[in-house]
């Protein structure tokens, strides 16, 4: 309720306390519909963009398998598998793929011309290279810092020469 007084030459309108407050509350919190349908619209467009990017495109991660090879069977010349990545697996050699590394360091190696002195000391976290062992390859790596190997590498696509 107001209360309209006159007092020196001068309307002073005063609303009681209980109006103020309740008008205060109510505009505190208020949202229109249309703000909410704006906000829910933002949230689906938003959810279906990102199922969109994850199922349908944007960035393979690091480790992608590209051809799923699961034995040796599946093996024959030109069969390429492995990460696309070829950003972070930018180097590349070609050898016979062989068991062992040197003190410590890869499960496999790379005999390359030249001697023992040229091989390729390999892991990989992409690819087995127990599939490819015995065979002469191609592989797109990573080179890892080494102690004993003279040349270290994190394999990331093979391909069979």
């Amino acid at each position: 309720m107001e209360k309209v007084q006159e007092k020196d030459g001068q309307i002073q309108v005063e609303k009681e306390e209980e109006e103020i407050v309740k008008n205060f509350e109510s505009d505190k919190f208020s949202f229109s519909p249309k703000i909410i349908a704006v906000l829910a619209g933002l949230i689906v467009l938003g959810a279906l963009g990102g199922y969109v990017v994850a199922n349908y495109g944007g960035a393979s991660p690091k480790g992608t398998v590209s051809n799923q090879i699961t034995s040796p069977t599946q093996i024959e010349k030109g069969t390429v598998f492995g990460s696309d990545d070829t950003k972070t697996f930018k180097d590349t050699t070609e050898g016979v793929v062989k068991k062992g590394g040197i003190d410590g360091e890869g499960q496999y190696h790379l005999v390359r011309p030249g001697g023992e002195s040229q091989n390729v000391y390999m892991t990989s976290s992409v690819v087995d290279l127990s599939l490819v062992l015995e065979k002469k390859v191609k592989v797109w790596g990573e080179t890892q810092a080494a102690q004993k190997a003279g040349w270290l590498m994190d394999v990331g696509r093979v391909e069979v020469q």
